[in-house]
């Protein structure tokens, strides 16, 4: 009887208004300085290892490897690759987003990120890191997003 009542003065139920109201929700990416100093700690944890390692102990010394750069860094750039596509996709965060309590999902799904936007998303990033322009892109943005997260269709959000 309750619900003849409820439905006739147009009362509706709250468990349903708040799963439809939980299906239209748009998740805010993470403030852009804690996803800047993310980026900073990964970059002293993971790229700044795999740079000594690479020079001094499979090129040798400094010398070698400013003697033969290309080879130093494309060494350099494929372990960073495998390492941070591994991160992404496995685990979706590195350790600088651990730290700060940060992973990154899928934009439509809400969930883990693919393999191939894993991939996009690291060369979008490199291409985004060497561009002048595309590091003031989120600034100049409502939502903040970055020319990585635009490409791969991914977003970095609080855990």
């Amino acid at each position: 009887m309750a619900r003849w009542r409820d439905t006739k003065q147009n009362k509706s139920n709250p468990k349903e208004d708040t799963s439809i109201k939980e299906k239209n929700i748009q998740i805010e990416s993470s403030p852009l300085s804690t996803r800047l100093r993310a980026f900073l700690t990964d970059t002293f944890l993971i790229t700044t290892p795999i740079l000594y390692i690479v020079i001094y102990l499979i090129m040798g010394s400094g010398e070698a490897f400013s003697e033969d750069k290309i080879k130093g860094w494309s060494i350099i750039l494929i372990v960073h690759l495998l390492l941070i596509i591994f991160f992404w996709f496995v685990k979706s965060q590195t350790p600088g987003l651990k730290a700060y309590q940060l992973k990154i999902v899928d934009t439509l799904s809400k969930g883990r990120i693919s393999f191939i936007q894993s991939l996009i998303r690291y060369v979008a990033t490199l291409f985004a890191v060497v561009s002048f322009f595309l590091i003031f892109l989120p600034f100049i943005r409502k939502d903040k997003k970055t020319f990585q997260d635009l490409i791969s269709n991914t977003i970095i959000v609080p855990e």
